[in-house]
């Protein structure tokens, strides 16, 4: 019998019968072939078994996102909308049908279980994600769904965290332009004047109860530490904790983002997943248990592998710029941060007084010290290498702390992280540009951390190999070159005999200290991004190049690193070319900078530099007088000015 399931809000039910316009307009799109016959027989559950798996992938292409453009250039409708078809769709019950299939695991008998077959939940899910399901269902007019939802077993569930993951998910055109910051911010505008989009709403459904509903009333909570049934096979129990989780990114990374943090934490979902650690998450599964049909143990969408790369993101998403980071350690590791800040005469961390004691992971290790474990046991070709580094990373962002840093160099990170950098010649780009990020802020600030990479990196070979990684890609490392130099100013002023030993000692600080290589990758970095370009990604080369610049004004040798880049773009035979791409992006820094809080708060926080002092510094060198010695239009030559160019609209 199928399960109760909720109807779609504005679904097919509620908008009557159809008529014979609009089949005609269902069927035949283009000389495809018509499906309305399929869905009505499919609605009358004359398609049972291998029939119906058979007929939800026939109409799966027919609402792919490639036919939903072909109908929009070819059949050009009256009603204007981005996804023709959508309404048609739904309006012969499509949503509330594929809805209502993967709610009820009954289309195939394996044993005595019925299982709704892995290959139809994803053309399921996939039609349902290609006629922009966000937009039609509505989870806050969904009547008692919290009540549906406690009522749902195991496999429900997690079906319903399928559609769930998809409802609350912003839909992704899939153009790389949408995501440059100039697409975005434009995105952003339009946006605040919309008001919140369906999966905002329906994220907000989801944290937050209905007008008066209870605690007791609200969605199920069950104890992450009760048992599972033994019967239950270890792949559908990775299947069902992967759908969790990644509606649990989800929602951290939304607008109830702090909501959901204390959620998380009450219900105590820390320690459950550290318990699960050894048990599910990273335990040793033969390689033939964990191998979907037609794939390898290798490969990507292997379940196994899937659920790790979630678990990871969840921690990413849930340690980034958040004081419950501390929940990841247990009690004694908690003392042992408040030890290493006693030992160093500094104040504890306000965050790590405040952590509940009864929320944090029990047992020998916390969460964080395993993920340790497993990242140095990680085989140098292995995908886990770049979320395991950005996991950890998430831990050190914001405000430097000294003993997180120092909790992680005393388990051997630093040593980790060189060797994978200079002995163990990585190759992948991404791994290498999350390494030098977490590099950058394992050492940042930290005396002890330089004197550890100068043990490590102890000939002119190991230096020069190292070097030669940080040179393939400034985009890749520059966070390690911005935090090296933020060190080196710090270092400078301060009158201490371990930091004059560090400094006289150190190859790096020593590398970075001179003009000519601050200005070699201050050239570079201006030289690689262009506004048209600028994503989250690359941006932080502007940022890195700004720092550089603060700290020579800082200095006042601000006017003498402007007359050495206009040297450098004469040598190259390009005069101006440089000096105005940096004038523009940093026109675009500050539209960019100004309205975003957040953004603003990340540079104060990771640089130390106050934001007022970030802001003048622009302004200073946007400066239009060109008599300033401070101001790049002082070192733009008139023939080759090119300013004022409108960058908004391209």
């Amino acid at each position: 019998m199928a399960a109760a399931v909720p109807a779609a809000a504005g679904s097919g039910a509620s908008r009557g019968r159809r008529s014979a316009a609009t089949e005609t307009a269902w069927g035949g799109w283009g000389g495809r072939p018509r499906p309305g016959n399929i869905l009505l027989q499919l609605r009358q559950g004359q398609l049972t078994g291998r029939g119906l798996i058979r007929a939800v992938q026939e109409i799966s292409p027919l609402l792919s996102m490639e036919a939903m453009a072909f109908v929009t250039e070819e059949r050009k409708l009256t009603q204007e909308t981005t996804y023709p078809n959508t309404y048609i769709f739904d309006l012969f019950g499509g949503v509330d049908l594929l809805v209502e299939i993967l709610m009820r695991p009954t289309i195939s008998i394996r044993g005595q279980k019925l299982k709704i077959s892995d290959e139809m939940s994803k053309d399921c899910l996939s039609i349902l994600y290609n006629t922009c399901v966000c937009e039609m269902i509505r989870l806050d007019e969904v009547p008692n769904l919290s009540t549906l939802v406690s009522n749902f077993d195991q496999q429900q569930l997690a079906n319903f965290c399928r559609i769930l993951a998809v409802t609350i998910s912003e839909m992704d055109t899939g153009n790389d332009d949408k995501h440059t910051l100039l697409a975005k911010n434009a995105q952003q505008k339009k946006s605040l004047s919309l008001g919140p989009s369906a999966a905002e709403i329906n994220q907000a459904s989801i944290v937050f109860p209905p007008p008066g509903a209870s605690e007791e009333n609200g969605l199920p909570h069950t104890s992450t530490r009760t048992q599972l049934p033994q019967s239950m096979k270890i792949m559908h129990e990775i299947m069902y904790k992967l759908e969790v989780l990644y509606v649990l990114c989800v929602l951290l990374m939304g607008r109830q983002r702090n909501q959901v943090h204390r959620m998380i934490a009450e219900f105590k979902l820390i320690p459950g997943l550290n318990n699960l650690f050894d048990k599910l998450i990273w335990r040793k599964h033969s390689a033939s248990a964990l191998v979907l049909h037609g794939h390898n143990q290798n490969c990507d969408c292997s379940p196994d592998i899937t659920l790790k790369i979630q678990f990871l993101r969840l921690l990413q998403s849930f340690s980034d710029h958040h004081e419950n980071k501390y929940l990841l350690l247990n009690n004694q590791e908690l003392n042992e941060l408040s030890a290493i800040s006693l030992k160093a005469n500094i104040p504890e961390v306000e965050a790590v007084l405040n952590t509940d004691r009864s929320l944090v992971c029990d047992g020998k290790r916390g969460l964080l010290t395993r993920l340790l474990q497993v990242m140095k046991k990680e085989p140098a070709e292995s995908s886990f290498r770049f979320w395991q580094a950005r996991a950890v990373e998430s831990f050190l962002r914001g405000t430097t702390s000294y003993a997180d840093q120092m909790f992680l160099l005393k388990r051997g990170l630093l040593e980790h992280i060189l060797y994978c950098i200079v002995d163990s010649e990585c190759k992948s780009r991404d791994v290498l540009q999350s390494y030098f990020d977490l590099l950058g802020e394992l050492m940042k600030f930290n005396v002890d951390a330089f004197k550890r990479f100068n043990k490590y990196i102890n000939t002119d070979a190991k230096f020069q190999v190292f070097l030669k990684q940080i040179n393939s890609s400034l985009v890749d490392s520059n966070m390690l070159v911005r935090c090296v130099t933020l060190s080196l100013d710090r270092f400078e002023n301060q009158v201490d005999m371990k930091v004059a030993e560090v400094l006289s000692e150190c190859r790096l600080l020593a590398y970075i200290s001179q003009v000519p290589t601050q200005m070699s990758f201050l050239f570079r970095l201006i030289n690689i991004i262009h506004v048209q370009t600028l994503t989250q990604e690359n941006v932080s080369c502007l940022n890195t190049s700004l720092v550089i610049l603060m700290l020579a004004r800082r200095k006042e040798r601000l006017p003498l690193y402007l007359r050495l880049l206009q040297r450098m773009e004469h040598s190259k035979k390009y005069p101006g070319f440089l000096l105005n791409n940096f004038h523009n992006l940093l026109r675009f820094w500050q539209q960019h900078y100004l309205h975003k809080d957040k953004d603003s708060t990340c540079l104060e926080n990771s640089s130390c530099i106050s934001f007022s002092y970030w802001k003048e510094t622009v302004s200073i060198l946007l400066n239009p007088d060109r008599q300033s010695p401070s101001a790049l239009v002082s070192y733009i030559e008139e023939p080759y000015m090119d300013i004022d160019r409108d960058f908004t609209e391209e």
